[in-house]
């Protein structure tokens, strides 16, 4: 059969047209979800390299302060959102004045963009004053001294912005510690850096919710988040949690949401420590290396429910389709090799493997694999064996 040439070639006008800031591993599996619902995703990156363009979207090159990039990306985009905060939050709200379609808005962006402002606003939020490890703004030693004369060292010092996979966190067990750290970075106007009580944590786990801009939400069953020196290492779910914990941590996620009028797919990470406290630790207004379980685990991805989030679409179903659990797969070396050890890893029953892309270099998450089973507890040790056969 021959082709009529009158269809060669013809183009299909997409759904809809998204724009990302960012291209990273975020952006890349919000690409793949965007190939199911014929949207088009087009990205900023930073390189040609970046795992999102390598994945085929299309791509803008250029930094995410470029006020005048992000109007042209905004203007041929039926919305724009992110997979990442780095934002001038000023254009972003002079855009909206403009007319432009952010999603979410530099409102609620904000709270990601400074754990300083977050930590204050989140503690004093309406009625509920959400609790929060106790915290204080550092402008230099003394202040992390005076601090730690109240709460006792070790305490946590953690970069007001910036910071993410263990960079930007430090448990620092002394002044003369605190002052190295203080000496290495942070700079600008004002305190750079929060200094926070050190917890005795029995659990720490996230709460996924999504919010539409008619106000609807969609909320995942929480998620358990292992955490070793600052990075996420493991995510299990479900999770064994008290109902009332599971209420009370959900009803904090929807009035943060609510408050800023956030939309598109939001991540709320929490602690359980062992005297009986449930605090708010983070939040994240994107998708989240937490939600990448959800993949395979839950009937909506993050990575399409925040598509539908953004573009005001009826929200998806997000029940747990099968115990799951992810390994996240971090380099230990520049000469990791990741695809002469796939089929290796492959060779676990019901693993499903994802890798970004992105070259290997000792600490950088290069991948993760997720695995089902019929409990957490099997599904974890699956996911650790073909996480193990990667590294030999």
């Amino acid at each position: 059969m021959v082709l009529d040439d009158t269809y060669r070639g013809a183009e299909l006008a997409p759904v809809a047209r998204v724009a990302m800031v960012g291209a990273g591993q975020l952006a890349r599996m919000t690409h793949q979800a965007a190939i199911d619902y014929g949207i088009a995703l087009h990205v900023l990156a930073d390189s040609p390299d970046d795992p999102a363009v390598s994945a085929g979207a299309e791509f803008t090159l250029g930094h995410a302060d470029d006020a005048v990039l992000l109007r042209r990306l905004a203007a041929h985009a039926d919305v724009m959102t992110f997979d990442h905060e780095l934002v001038p939050l000023d254009v972003l709200r002079a855009m909206t004045t403009e007319g432009s379609v952010i999603r979410p808005g530099a409102d609620a962006l904000a709270l990601g963009c400074d754990k300083l402002f977050a930590r204050t606003v989140v503690s004093g939020l309406g009625d509920l004053s959400i609790p929060v490890p106790a915290f204080v703004p550092v402008s230099g030693a003394p202040d992390v001294a005076a601090f730690a004369e109240r709460h006792g060292w070790p305490v946590v010092l953690k970069s007001r912005s910036g910071g993410y996979d263990g960079r930007g966190v430090v448990v620092v067990d002394d002044l003369p510690a605190a002052e190295r750290v203080l000496a290495g970075g942070g700079g600008g106007d004002g305190p750079r850096w929060v200094v926070e009580e050190f917890l005795d944590i029995t659990m720490e786990f996230a709460v996924l919710m999504a919010r539409s801009p008619s106000g609807f939400t969609a909320t995942y069953p929480p998620i358990g988040t292992l955490q070793v020196e600052g990075i996420c290492r493991e995510l299990t779910l479900p999770i064994d949690l008290p109902e009332e914990v599971v209420h009370r941590a959900t009803s904090w996620a929807r009035s943060i949401l609510e408050g800023f009028d956030a939309t598109g797919i939001a991540a709320v990470e929490y602690f359980m420590t062992r005297d009986g406290r449930l605090l708010l630790n983070e939040f994240a207004l994107r998708p989240h290396n937490s939600g990448h379980i959800t993949i395979e685990a839950c009937a909506t991805s993050q990575f399409h429910q925040h598509l539908r989030a953004v573009l005001d679409w009826p929200l998806g179903e997000v029940g747990v389709v099968r115990p799951a659990a992810t390994v996240n797969l971090i380099a230990d070396t520049s000469t990791m090799e990741l695809a002469s050890r796939l089929p290796l890893a492959l060779a676990v029953p019901d693993v499903h493997v994802h890798l970004y892309q992105k070259a290997p270099r000792p600490g950088r998450k290069v991948g993760h694999v997720t695995a089902l089973a019929d409990s957490t507890g099997e599904a974890l040790d699956r996911a650790r064996v073909a996480t193990e056969r990667f590294f030999g």
